[in-house]
């Protein structure tokens, strides 16, 4: 499909997008829990999950822009 495909550069943006989400829920599902708040309501390590695996799908994505091949060997 013509209009499905990611550029280089709309790659690299959600690449560091991810990444950057990554950090912050894996900072806020670290942090130590406060009893007088209540229970946690947001799955922040299940997010931090989510993220990470966008962001590897997007490095994946950018080296197979970049020209290398990232798929396993062929067999017999």
């Amino acid at each position: 499909m013509r209009g499905m495909e990611l550029s280089l550069t709309l790659t690299v943006i959600l690449a560091s997008a991810s990444a950057i989400l990554t950090a912050f829920f894996g900072y806020m599902g670290a942090r130590p829990l406060d009893i007088r708040k209540g229970p946690r309501m947001v799955p922040w390590r299940f997010l931090m999950i989510l993220a990470f695996t966008v962001s590897l799908f997007m490095v994946v994505h950018l080296l197979n822009l970049l020209g290398i091949q990232t798929k396993p060997p062929e067999r017999y």
